[in-house]
Parts: C-alpha cells; structure tokens; sequence
C-alpha cells in the first residue's frame, strides 16, 4: 500500500527533527551543520542496535577533512559492517562511466560492495548478502538532475525496499543553492542513469529533499526512510558557506565554480565540442577546432544575465580534442543570484550552432538523454530563439515546482 505524500513527509521531518531541530531566526546566522555532524553529535543514536552499511564516496568527510566511514568505524556507538561505492568508487579512483568493484578497505578492513549500474532485484541481493539492516547515504550532489549519485540514492531506496532494510539520509548541501528548480523536466520515455524520474534539469533540492520526494512520488513500494537535515543551511546558500572543504565528487567536478555552471554546460556532452574534459576547467571551458572569438561575442550579445564569456583557447589532455588546440568561450560567473545555468546552457548551444558550421548533435541524441525529451534538439534545429526553447518547458516546470515544494524541508 502507498503512503500518502503528507504521511511520508510528516514522519521524515519527525525522525530529522530529533537529529536537528528546526532553527529559529536567531539560529539560522549559526555555522553549518551536516546531516552527519548532527547525527554524530547525538552518538549515532539513529543507528543504535543497527548493523549499519553506507553508501558514499570521497565526499562523505568531517569538516576536518577526515572520512565519515574512518570516523564511524572507529566508534563504539557504530556497528559498521558495510561499504557500498557508487560511480567512480568509494575511494573515488575511477574516471567516468567506472567503478572500483568488490574488495576490502585497507584502511578499516570493511568489505566495499559496487553498485554502480546495479538496481532492482540485484542491488537488493547485494544489500541481503551484506548483512546490514540500516543503509545509510552520504554523498556530496551538485544539483543537476543528470549527475548520477542522485540515481545511485533513487536505486539503492528501490533495494532496499526489496530487501527489507531502512534507509537513513544524511543531508548535504546543495552547492549552487535551493532558491528555485530550472530547467525541462524528464520525460518517462528518456528515462536512463543520467534521469531515472520526471525531475528539473536543475532540481534546486536537497539529497534528503529528493529522497522524501522519491519515496512520496516514485517509489511503487516506498522504503522505511529516515532523513537527518542540516542546520544553517538557507536556500540562498551557495557552497562557500557551508565552511566546508571542497571534495570534487568526481575527477571533473574540481571546484564549486564547476557545480555551478554544470547543470547548464554539461548539455555539451551532447554535441562535438569539447565541453572542458582535460582541462583544469571542465564545463567552464568549451570549444572545437574551427571556433573563434565570433562565439563570445555572440554569447555576450545574448544578454544572459550574471554571465560573461571570455573568448578562450586550450587543449584538452583527454576525451574530445586531445592534444589538439581548440577555440572557444570561458564562462565567468560574476552574479551568482542572476546567473540561471539552464538558460546559459541553451543560449550557449544556439550561439554555438549559428557562428560554428561544424555543430553537430552526438549521432546516438545524447542531448535528448541529458534534456529529457527532443523538446531541445528539435526546437534549436529549427531555429528557435533561447526565449522560446524556455518557454517550451515552462508548463512541465511549473507542475514540476508544485510537486517539489510539498518535499522542501528548509524554507
């Protein structure tokens, strides 16, 4: 039987609210605080008498720098028996599209299971055959609807339903803020690893917000789910204050400034350009040999706003453009209130098609995968203005934000 939405939201905020009360006016000018810093500070007792697994990866650190699994794993009050690593590993080794697979950590001795790729009915065998019965999740998301640890939180809820275990999400934030959700929504038909559910290309929520919303809308049998949220956080905050350390969440997320501009850049995977892969500044660097300085200037005619385009030249070390020079545009984000990824991205793409008489889509329609419908790609082919490829998606966002807001657990 389903839970309704309100049933589901209201025993989440319970259960965090033991962990982190929700903070009055005077609070809210306090430093932040982690799901995880203010699980530990009450002695793990959400997981008293639990034999616990996490799922998490290099991102799961203290403020100082030390790794969650080291600090649980070293506690009495922790019964640690498992780790769970999802793309790129649980120690973060592996480029993308990779995993590190099944071994034991040298450091703690914990045996580390791959879940990379992995859902349903074998996800939920891994989980069983691991001995757990509370999984937790911890892991660093950037706010983009197709940046995979989301879908990694989505598949592991799905197991563990399956199996039987109770899952608790320890909240982060997110680092280019919650003010508001941007962006086409996915379409059921596109849906893959990179978009599993009809969420924003920029959801502007929580990995604890999006777990109460995949238990509330998706899940067909939703999972005993706990959530501990943050305090301090606001939905005007972007990462700097947290006070946190920045760790890249993969090899290509290297700073916050990638966060931020990724949810918009990352469209470029799509086409023949390079978007920044092998450079210190992915998704803020994109070009193509044969691009010139005629696309910045295109670029900043646009008008987008809390944006500038620097006319840029580089070659990447890997992946497209190898060893070779390319031209193209940097992306400086002088006003992050202003700045609107989503829009960026698509102005970015028109511009580039018009002055490039090279642009081409990827042959296999990643753009469509990555936007969640042909509503883009068709739309930019027939020549389309950046305004009404937005307006394209204006009435799925605004139901898409509905639904949302019923999931929000900071205001």
């Amino acid at each position: 039987m389903r839970l309704s939405r309100r049933t589901l939201l209201a025993a989440a905020t319970a259960t965090a609210s033991l962990a982190a009360p929700t903070a009055t006016a005077a609070e809210a000018h306090r430093p932040q605080r982690t799901g995880f810093e203010n699980l530990a500070s009450q002695d793990y007792a959400q997981l008293s008498g639990q034999r616990t697994g996490i799922v998490t990866n290099p991102t799961g650190i203290t403020r100082d720098v030390h790794h969650i699994v080291d600090v649980m794993h070293a506690n009495d009050h922790v019964d640690l028996r498992a780790v769970f690593g999802p793309e790129h590993g649980f120690r973060g080794t592996a480029q993308a599209g990779g995993s590190e697979g099944r071994y034991d950590d040298p450091a703690t001795g914990l045996p580390v299971y791959d879940t990379y790729l992995k859902s349903g009915q074998p996800l939920a065998d891994i989980f069983t055959a691991s001995g757990v019965d509370t999984i937790v999740f911890d892991i660093q998301d950037v706010g983009a609807r197709f940046y995979t640890y989301i879908w990694t939180l989505y598949d592991c809820m799905e197991a563990a339903a399956r199996a039987g275990k109770r899952f608790v999400v320890l909240d982060r934030p997110n680092p280019i803020g919650g003010r508001s959700a941007e962006g086409p929504v996915l379409h059921p038909e596109f849906a893959t690893f990179v978009g599993r559910k009809p969420i924003a290309q920029a959801h502007g929520m929580t990995v604890a917000e999006l777990a109460l919303l995949f238990n509330g809308e998706f899940l067909e049998t939703p999972v005993p789910l706990e959530t501990v949220r943050m305090t301090g956080w606001r939905r005007t905050d972007f990462y700097d204050a947290s006070g946190l350390p920045w760790v890249p969440p993969s090899p290509n997320m290297p700073t916050p400034d990638t966060a931020l501009v990724y949810s918009g850049t990352c469209l470029f995977e799509g086409t023949n350009l390079s978007e920044g892969r092998g450079t210190t500044r992915p998704f803020e660097l994109l070009g193509a040999e044969g691009v010139d300085g005629r696309w910045a200037a295109a670029a900043n005619e646009l008008g987008l706003r809390g944006v500038r385009f620097r006319e840029a030249y580089f070659a990447p070390t890997f992946s497209k453009f190898q060893g070779k020079t390319v031209g193209g545009v940097q992306l400086h984000v002088h006003d992050r209130a202003a700045y609107d990824p989503v829009r960026t991205g698509i102005g970015l793409l028109i511009t580039a098609k018009r002055v490039w008489s090279g642009f081409a889509w990827r042959p296999d329609n990643w753009i469509d995968k990555l936007t969640g419908s042909t509503l883009v790609r068709t739309m930019i082919d027939a020549g389309a203005d950046t305004d009404e490829v937005v307006a394209g998606w204006r009435e799925e966002l605004a139901a898409f934000r509905r639904t949302r807001a019923e999931y929000l657990l900071y205001r």
